[in-house]
């Protein structure tokens, strides 16, 4: 039995090819504003690479009414089985200026929510950014944070307290939901990469999600108890070179380095960053980023194949997250960056070269599509054997699960000499040191 599937927000189709690669879902419609991003939707349909009969809806989510998408998939409320998406996420993230809900784009969280309102799927899993999280409702400067205590809407977490206050008080249907903030490299994936899953469901199952099963060197299995480890190996993380060991990209299509920049990556060897240049290096080519505290591990980096790829960014030419290749001064391809969140090799990206880039980095990667599909495959399967009797209520109110997401940052230096992976130098991620634990918001 397969699972029928509707996808919001669906870009490059990252989230969408992990449940397809499940076997278990049937995608009925993505829906998608940006032209090049619907068409790689429409050819990838096309080509058989996904679902054949999915239809594509190239609308703004905010103007389609999901009355008007049912109607056109011949469904009524309560037959779509799982809706899916990931709402943009710039606003919530911690990398730029956080503008929350204040920027418009935060709004789309809600509109996420008008389609469960009214599909009133069996399941639903929204993607986020870890930034989600901590995200207020309305940002106030940290320089201005100790003039007045925070109101109740500027303080981190009201995002989602509202988020999951207004998803308890929908008509027609009571969801339960739960959020989980995991690794990707922890399932697999050969990329660093925190993301935050919400899961819903409107019978009242409580899920778990799945702990990691791969992990750094000599790491072992997590238990929810007392215990921080078992005696349970991990497989390894896949590294860079796992990644890109077979790719056949003769002619690799990138988004390259300026000259100037690569007059300064051509001296950094494969496994660190900008402390390899010369002090008078770093100045000229730093700026007035060489005196900043902290913030400075992504510029200049050249990539190593030993280790796990960084979190891809939606352009890997910039010269603070720069995404160097191990051996030749060039940025990262296409390809590459599509090997690195797991696109099957038959997927083809629509638009121009930077829309491509957008896409992939912007996408779930697929590995943990993968893992979320199963488990809600799961869920869905023990409810149809319910009979899709509802669950007895026992809700404790809203939880976030941390799963070990957080990967402690690798040492770039170390006693007054710069660290290099591969140099005999104790470069290596730590193990983790925080178990599985999870805690009430709201």
């Amino acid at each position: 039995m397969k699972y029928k599937v509707v996808s919001l927000f669906s870009g490059a189709m990252g989230l969408d090819i992990g449940l397809h690669q499940t076997d278990r879902f049937e995608l009925l419609a993505a829906i998608e504003k940006v032209p090049a991003f619907c068409e790689t939707a429409r050819l990838n349909i096309a080509q058989g690479n996904i679902s054949p009969d999915a239809v594509v809806f190239e609308s703004d989510i905010c103007s389609l009414d999901p009355h008007d998408v049912l109607k056109r998939l011949k469904l009524k409320p309560g037959e779509v089985d799982v809706i899916v998406g990931g709402p943009p996420c710039q606003s919530f993230s911690t990398a730029g200026r956080r503008g929350t809900v204040q920027d418009p784009r935060g709004t789309l969280l809600w509109q996420f929510l008008r389609y469960v309102q009214v599909m009133q799927p069996k399941f639903f899993v929204m993607e986020n950014v870890r930034g989600l999280v901590s995200a207020a409702l309305k940002h106030r400067p940290i320089a201005e944070r100790k003039l007045k205590p925070l109101e109740l809407e500027e303080e981190p977490g009201s995002v989602l307290r509202l988020f999951a206050k207004d998803l308890a008080a929908l008509s027609g249907a009571s969801y339960q939901m739960e959020a989980f903030e995991v690794n990707s490299v922890n399932y697999g994936a050969p990329q660093i990469r925190e993301r935050v899953l919400f899961i819903g469901n409107r019978y009242g199952a409580k899920v778990n999600f799945p702990d990691p099963t791969h992990g750094p060197a000599h790491a072992v299995s997590p238990l929810d108890g007392d215990d921080l480890f078992s005696s349970k190996k991990l497989l390894p993380w896949a590294t860079l070179r796992d990644a890109l060991l077979d790719l056949n990209d003769p002619d690799p299509q990138v988004v390259d380095f300026s000259d100037r920049k690569k007059s300064f990556l051509k001296k950094v060897p494969p496994g660190t960053n900008w402390r390899s240049l010369s002090e008078a290096d770093q100045k000229e080519s730093m700026g007035k980023a060489w005196f900043a505290k902290g913030g400075r591990s992504g510029w200049w980096r050249r990539l190593t194949y030993d280790l796990p790829s960084p979190t891809l960014m939606t352009l890997p030419n910039h010269a603070s997250t720069s995404l160097c290749h191990p051996e030749e001064t060039r940025a990262l391809s296409v390809r590459e960056y599509a090997r690195i969140q797991e696109f099957p090799d038959c997927w083809q990206f629509s638009g121009k070269l930077a829309e491509q880039y957008t896409q992939i980095g912007n996408a779930v990667p697929t590995r943990l599509g993968f893992v979320v599909g199963e488990l809600v495959a799961d869920e869905l399967d023990k409810l149809s054997e319910r009979k899709w009797k509802s669950y007895p209520n026992s809700s404790d109110g809203f939880k976030i699960t941390y799963v070990q997401s957080h990967i402690r940052t690798r040492s770039w230096f170390k006693d007054g000499r710069v660290e290099v992976w591969g140099d005999g130098g104790d470069s290596s991620y730590s193990l983790p040191k925080t178990k599985k634990k999870s805690k009430n918001i709201g």
